[in-house]
């Protein structure tokens, strides 16, 4: 909120003349922007704003504040005295505007009503003062169509229809071709219109039209479109919006008139230049409406260089002054140029790098500036390949946009097939159901995945969004058959293993065939594929490499990377990575290896079990090993096991008709039937919240002391090999102290022993994932046995909410999300005041304990712009994440420390 604002105001109108650009909580953007061109002397018609404050007023109260009324009395009066007229007299009318203007821009989603003031009377006086009859009965009809749908709810095809027939019985096809004999019988019509479906005739009196345009403004804020745009947008729903009362100027009074929109700079590329159209002869709306064809800006300068070069000055006036791109809307009557609305101008997210760093070199703005006017979410945009959109292909279907990009692929339906065509120089899309960690390998050899089930935060979408990889989920217009090897698409179209599909998982969109794909020069760079400086580098390139060059002066957050091999490890270095924040053992187990861990947790036997601990210990010694060279010299913190035990044991159904099989069959199935005896002693209802983590390796004997020696003897390896590993060892799912006490004891005698044996000398952390609500809770005491805590944002959004993140996505989450209950997923962005709350108080209290503990987050949320800002508030030390989420968290990061709270790109 600007610091401009108080907190309670008495008055609830404000001439353009007494407001300011930093005035948007009160004034509205479009009010406070028409105030601060005024007072920069710049031509604007003049007018007043009718505050927030008022709206919110009315909104609360079902009625406008009783002041109000009298206030807008006062300037009304101030702006017939100025103008020389008044309001809809009859011979020479004042006509005004009434238009909406919050603080955020939301482009069409409130009301306008334009002409007010024009009644059977007035229209008369209009067109004998502009000596154009047409215009003014033009002028008359727009209004009442305008006033009909807006003010009084008629139904605006109704219009339309009327419209239609009067250019049919004309037998013209535009409305401009209309006379002005035409235009009065479609008055006539629309007022009948009006009469029958509102029940009432259109208002006569002038006053009355404007005071009910305003309370149409104010309820607007309330429309169902204004409210989704705010969901979708994130814009608060309390904030109302301003009314603005402008004195209306007419581009549509012959050839020395005309309306038009202008950019300060492209706002696609954010190249200078002379950027916007210009219709002669219009009114603004009709530029919108595409009724005619507009010119290219640069014409105004041959058809009328006297306001084309004011126009052009003072476009250089705004863009010094608001120091960013400005998007400008202007009206010229009769050679008179007036400025009928600015601010700063929405941008593609390339175009945002480079105005940024374009204003820098102008010495406009600083490095600290510069960090504002980008963010996160756009260089996400600017880091995944799109597909060509000039290209027409047939699309089948539309998901959930679950991981963004553009994969382009042969269709096959599990993991195996993906892997082997994959091996073969193929490029596939895995298409499931739905995923599970079994999938991995045909997800790493896949270009995309496309599943029929599943939301945002399913195992596919969060496996994908870690791995960079495309996916599109829940697409349950597709019906996906594995065992047939086939997808029927709406209208009956199969697609059989092996035919190209595309999706885009930026939109959903899923299509028949190729798309081609164009390649990002940003991920080229992170890469180092393509340098800064270089002939060929590409602009947009130079400056996403200077914003990131400031982004890593200014931030105190330092950024890790989610990664479990030594692949991964090394792409997350060259994305920027200061070591690695969480290695999932889990996912080292899967493929040829989960057949080892199942005999391990299905041992009977001490034998048993020591066997299967013997076979997996080299495995593991040499994943980590791998790890330690990748990352040499940056610490490495490796999450011992926390897979929910199922993922690691047979289906039970599975098992129990193989069983029945067998013994139908009269077949050999001691093996199976001792199997499924196990499973069944093991089987969890809800295995997210069973025997997983830290539980896992109390109940099972030497699991956690195997992995803390092949962790701690790779280490001495690669120590000896005169390395620098930094290896952390983390326990997950603590809920007490007890536990990781416990195995810290384990793990310190373990460690101990190699050091013996290796004579090397190790300084191995040893802390915990606090993901439980009592874990944050107890947090103080935990620290007690904790060198670090890692924040588990996923597990403790899910134990705090109450959700089975699996679940719940798909169920209901549209309908929290639709009602304005959750404005995004709290698996998305964190919730400050629920999960974020836990995490600020386990922050402060383990601190309390021990002063220099450690503190990062390695959840999905580590790479979520929001979140990282909200990180960086409560004091971690570090965000770790997915490689390719490592810009992102690293320029949110630099963000984060020198956020201004003047500064709202929105």
């Amino acid at each position: 909120m600007s610091e401009n604002k108080a907190p309670h105001v008495a008055k609830f109108v404000y001439d353009f003349t007494e407001g300011n650009k930093d005035l948007k909580d009160l004034l509205g953007g479009k009010g406070a922007n028409l105030a601060e061109m005024t007072n920069l002397g710049l031509p604007v018609p003049p007018g007043f704003t009718i505050t927030t404050e008022a709206c919110k007023g009315y909104l609360e109260n079902g009625e406008e504040p009783a002041a109000l009324r009298d206030e807008v009395s006062a300037h009304l009066d101030a702006l017939e005295a100025r103008m020389g007229k008044k309001l809809g007299q009859a011979d020479d009318p004042l006509l005004v505007s009434v238009r909406s203007g919050a603080k955020f821009s939301m482009p069409g989603m409130m009301d306008t009503v334009l002409n007010v003031g024009l009644s059977d009377k007035s229209v008369q006086g209009l067109a004998k003062q502009a000596g154009d009859e047409r215009f003014a009965w033009d002028s008359y009809r727009r209004l009442i169509q305008m006033f009909g749908k807006t003010v009084l709810g008629v139904e605006g095809d109704l219009f339309e229809e009327a419209l239609e027939k009067a250019k049919d019985a004309k037998k013209v096809k535009v409305d401009t071709d209309l006379e002005a004999a035409d235009l009065k019988k479609l008055v006539t019509a629309f007022k009948k219109i009006v009469k029958k479906e509102a029940g009432r005739d259109f208002p006569q009196d002038p006053r009355e039209q404007m005071d009910l345009a305003i309370k149409a403004v104010f309820e607007s804020w309330n429309g169902d479109r204004a409210k989704l745009y705010r969901r979708q947008e994130r814009i608060p729903h309390d904030l109302g919006t301003a009314v603005n009362i402008c004195s209306m100027v007419f581009g549509n009074l012959g050839p020395d008139s005309g309306t038009g929109v202008a950019f300060t700079r492209d706002p696609a590329s954010g190249h200078q230049g002379v950027y916007g159209d210009y219709l002669q002869n219009a009114q603004g709306e009709d530029v919108v409406a595409g009724i005619r064809n507009t010119v290219p800006l640069a014409e105004l300068e041959r058809i009328d260089k006297k306001s084309y070069d004011q126009l052009m000055q003072i476009m250089e006036t705004l863009e010094n002054h608001y120091k960013d791109l400005c998007d400008i809307e202007f009206t010229i009557e009769r050679g008179q140029l007036w400025m009928l609305q600015t601010r700063v101008g929405k941008r593609t997210a390339g175009a945002a790098f480079r105005i940024a760093t374009q204003l820098v070199d102008q010495g406009l703005i600083d490095e600290t500036e510069a960090l504002q006017r980008v963010t996160g979410a756009q260089l996400a945009q600017l880091m995944f390949p799109r597909f060509d959109e000039k290209t027409k292909v047939k699309q089948v279907g539309r998901g959930i946009a679950a991981s963004p990009g553009a994969a382009v692929g042969k269709a096959v339906f599990d993991s195996y097939t993906a892997v082997k065509w994959s091996r073969s120089g193929e490029k596939v899309i895995l298409v499931r159901r739905e995923t599970n960690p079994d999938d991995l390998d045909g997800m790493i050899a896949a270009e995309g995945i496309l599943t029929s089930r599943g939301g945002k935060t399913s195992h596919a979408a969060v496996v994908a969004r870690g791995m960079g990889k495309t996916c599109v989920c829940g697409a349950e217009e597709l019906e996906v058959d594995t065992k047939r090897r086939r997808m029927t698409v709406p209208g009956g179209h199969v697609v059989e293993e092996g035919d190209v599909i595309s999706i885009d998982g930026s939109t959903g969109k899923v299509y028949l065939g190729e798309v081609p794909v164009v390649p990002s020069p940003v991920v080229e760079y992170f890469e180092g594929r393509m340098h800064p400086g270089a002939d060929d580098a590409d602009e947009l390139v130079e400056a996403v490499h200077r914003m990131m060059a400031f982004a890593d002066r200014k931030r105190r957050l330092r950024v890790r990377a989610n990664a479990d091999n030594a692949e991964d490890a090394l792409r997350a270095r060259r994305f920027g990575a200061q070591g690695i924040g969480l290695c999932r053992t889990e996912h080292m187990f899967l493929g040829e290896r989960r057949e080892m861990v199942e005999k391990l947790i299905l041992a009977d036997t001490g034998e048993e079990r020591e066997a299967a601990l013997t076979e997996l210990l080299p495995l593991q010694k040499k994943d980590f090993v791998e790890l330690f060279e990748a990352m040499d010299g940056l610490p490495v913190t490796i999450r011992l096991l926390d897979p929910p035990l199922h993922e690691f044991l047979p289906d039970i159904t599975e098992l129990s008709v193989r069983v029945a099989l067998a013994e139908s069959r009269q077949e050999p199935h001691e093996n199976d039937l001792r199997l499924l005896q196990a499973v069944h002693r093991l089987h969890e209802q809800n295995p997210m919240l069973g025997l997983r983590g830290v539980r896992l390796g109390l109940v099972i004997p030497g699991l956690f002391a195997m992995q803390v020696r092949a962790i701690a003897e790779a280490a001495a390896e690669r120590k000896n090999a005169k390395g620098d590993p930094r290896a952390e060892i983390m326990i997950p799912l603590v809920g007490t102290v007890q536990e990781l006490e416990i195995v810290r004891e384990e793990a310190d005698k373990v460690i101990a022993e190699v050091q013996a044996a290796t004579g090397t000398e190790l300084k191995l952390a040893i802390g915990t994932m606090i993901e439980l609500p009592r874990a944050a809770l107890t947090a103080g005491q935990i620290a007690e046995a904790a060198e670090f805590f890692s924040f588990g944002t996923n597990d403790l959004t899910q134990t705090v909410w109450g959700f089975s993140r699996d679940d719940v996505e798909a169920s209901f989450f549209t309908a929290y999300l639709e009602k304005g209950i959750f404005g995004v997923s709290p698996f998305e962005t964190i919730d400050k005041d629920g999960v974020g709350s836990l995490v600020k108080l386990a922050a402060e209290a383990g601190r309390r304990t021990r002063p220099d503990l450690k503190l990062g987050v390695c959840g999905e949320h580590g790479g979520d712009p929001e979140s990282v800002h909200f990180f960086h508030e409560v004091g971690l030390d570090y965000v770790s994440c997915s490689p390719f989420r490592i810009p992102v968290a690293r320029l949110e990061a630099g963000r984060a420390a020198t956020q201004s709270t003047g500064s709202d790109h929105r």
